[in-house]
């Protein structure tokens, strides 16, 4: 049989002679990674299997915001080898020389640092692109126009508006999903709050309200729901990359995965044009703000301008990782508040003595419902949505940084290793924070390490949105904890377990966009 002109036998003989050259040049590639690093402190050589394809063929980007083994290892790689510090060199797919860093000097250094020497590496977001060109996988001048853009939405006047949706949407909740139940099951958290979130970035940032019943009903013209359609695609945001689109109609899960896309895109259109035709004014939300930077009849905002697959592509990023983020974390919140009932009374305690008349909260409440945001941060410190942040180092710079002993270390990086800023490795440092695999929400009510709490990231690359998700979280908890009390669902196959064996069970995660529960059942009880 011949193929192309070539029989099999030759065909196949020159596919191993490319392979075998590729592994040589993989093998150079690697030699001369360790002669440029093996200086660097905690020199250690690991395979990274993050691509079965490797480099043999053309490299394929893959979504790298958050790791498990990160999150897994915790802060135990530098507590074992004495500094906060680690080099590591993979030698697949490809051979890269990395810095593990969870000092947080350094890490400020890198943050806060200015000319584009420490970039963020965009291939590893191309993932978040699908849609078109975001604030999170943009760098410099392209960065910077997307959060001039944006940055207005993010005001006082927007934030009272988040509290005054939060607070609506709880209360539909209640007065509908559970009215007359004295007790409410719900077999995984995530199924409680992922509808939350998304339902107060609809309202607050885009203008979409959405009732719970509503939200049950596919509309006219759709065939998922809203909420389903942005729930399948952040589970599987990297796979329009890997598969063809041909592809993507021979099995059951690629056709859902591939109508997901198509419906989000198709309501993303809806908002847009919904909006441009609606005579209500929207002027302090997320969703103007683009809109205005989209006007092509506006000649002042030229420097501003975007794209329709650019307003297309930041609609997309603030709805799925703005929404997703917040949800974990109000998701990690209830299991620890489950888990540790005693600071579940104090903070029901607390909320009472700051509203003894049992009345709703206000936005103007909030500054003194201290133990709730404190939950919230002590959550986003256990359970931070984005294990790592990744840079690169674009030129040859040093870092000064003190080891176990307090001696003085001079590490030299080359140009063109990346770094990788290990937040987990951060938040459980003992060297910031006291016992830091105990639950403490009131480490946060008195001074505490504010360059070592690392969720949003931090400088001038923090998240425009942390304000936002910071309000919506204090008063999701403040409402629920009020009226309800939160325990861990009691099933009969896990009837023998200790208390250690549950925790472990019921707070285990996965990273794939954000950090998330594996599963997490909770019983949620009216307060008489």
């Amino acid at each position: 049989m011949i193929v192309t002109g070539l029989s099999l036998t030759t065909l196949a003989t020159l596919v191993g002679l490319v392979c075998v050259l590729r592994a040589f040049q993989l093998f150079l590639d690697f030699r001369r990674l360790l002669a440029s690093i093996h200086h660097l402190p905690g020199y250690r050589t690991i395979i990274s299997a993050s691509s079965m394809l490797g480099h043999l063929f053309p490299p394929i980007p893959l979504l790298n915001l958050g790791h498990d083994h990160f999150w897994l290892s915790k802060h135990a790689p530098f507590a074992e080898r004495g500094l906060d510090i680690i080099s590591v060199a993979t030698c697949w797919p490809k051979a890269t020389g990395l810095l593990l860093i969870a000092d947080v000097n350094v890490i400020k250094d890198i943050v806060w640092s200015r000319g584009g020497r420490f970039p963020k590496p965009l291939e590893l977001y191309t993932a978040l692109a699908f849609f078109g060109k975001n604030i999170i996988a943009s760098e410099g001048s392209e960065w910077k126009r997307y959060r001039k853009i944006v940055a207005p939405a993010f005001s006082e006047r927007n934030n009272r508006l988040v509290w005054d949706a939060t607070t609506e949407i709880m209360l539909d909740l209640f007065d509908t999903m559970w009215a007359g139940q004295q007790e409410v099951v719900v077999d995984h958290s995530v199924d409680l709050t992922l509808p939350i979130a998304l339902f107060v970035i609809g309202a607050a940032g885009f203008g979409r309200s959405i009732s719970w019943k509503e939200d049950a009903v596919i509309p006219l013209g759709h065939q998922l729901t809203f909420k389903d359609a942005i729930h399948i695609v952040s589970q599987n945001i990297t796979l329009p990359l890997l598969v063809p689109r041909w592809v993507m109609g021979l099995t059951k899960h690629f056709r859902h995965t591939r109508l997901a896309f198509d419906e989000l895109h198709r309501y993303l259109t809806e908002m847009i044009h919904e909006r441009q035709g609606s005579q209500q004014e929207h002027n302090h939300d997320l969703l103007s703000s683009l809109l205005s930077a989209n006007d092509n009849n506006d000649s002042s905002k030229d420097d501003v301008k975007l794209s329709d697959s650019e307003l297309i592509g930041n609609i997309f990023i603030f709805l799925v990782a703005g929404h997703e983020t917040t949800a974990h974390t109000l998701s990690f919140a209830f299991g620890l508040l489950a888990l540790h009932p005693d600071k579940q009374e104090e903070m029901y305690q607390h909320i009472k003595s700051v509203l003894p008349d049992g009345r709703i909260p206000t936005y103007d409440d909030m500054p003194s419902l201290t133990y709730s945001s404190a939950v919230f941060n002590e959550t986003m410190r256990m359970f931070p949505p984005a294990s790592v942040v990744p840079k690169l180092s674009a030129e040859d710079t040093t870092f000064t940084l003190t080891d176990a002993n307090g001696t003085m270390k001079t590490v030299v990086v080359p140009k063109g290793v990346e770094l990788e800023l290990d937040i987990t490795g951060v938040h459980y440092n003992p060297k910031y924070w006291e016992d830091p695999f105990v639950f403490k929400p009131e480490r946060f009510l008195g001074d505490w390490s504010r360059d070592a709490f690392l969720p949003f990231s931090a400088g001038s690359r923090g998240c425009v949105g942390r304000k936002f998700s910071e309000t919506e979280a204090a008063a999701v908890l403040t409402i629920l904890i009020s009226r309800y009390t939160i325990s861990i669902k009691d099933e009969p196959q896990f009837a023998g377990e200790t208390y250690e064996q549950r925790k472990a069970r019921v707070l285990n995660a996965r990273s794939k966009i954000t950090l998330s529960p594996t599963r997490l059942p909770l019983v949620f009880r009216r307060r008489t």
